[in-house]
């Protein structure tokens, strides 16, 4: 018994799996108005489709669906057959407002109501 797959049809499967990958990710990377489905994500970084996606280099941030993950600073890491590799050099927790430079007390008001 032969396990040779001709190159057609290897094609097909390759082909396949990767549509497969893109429909069940949810994950995305956004740069600027441009967004590219993650198809696979790792402690260290994330993997996205070479042939769909440009060089990616720089800040990015990572959504799941509307939700804003992280903002990464990232770096082209290796190739794996269809797959662009790319490490995180940053990462880190988007914040809701600006970064306060003093302690903020626990029992401060919240609002003030005005005298009417």
């Amino acid at each position: 018994m032969s396990t040779f797959i001709s190159k057609d049809i290897q094609a097909g499967l390759d082909s396949a799996r990767m549509s497969a990958l893109k429909k069940s990710a949810r994950l995305r990377v956004v740069i600027g108005e441009d967004r590219y489905p993650i198809l696979r994500m790792e402690d260290h970084g994330f993997a996205v489709s070479r042939a769909d996606t440009p060089q990616l280099r720089g800040l990015v941030d990572v959504y799941d669906g509307g939700v804003h993950l992280w903002q990464c600073l990232i770096v082209a890491a290796e190739e794996e057959d269809d797959l662009m590799v790319y490490d995180f050099k940053r990462q880190t927790v988007p914040m809701d407002g600006p970064a306060v430079d003093f302690e903020v007390d626990a029992n401060a008001p919240v609002a003030l109501i005005p005298n009417l």
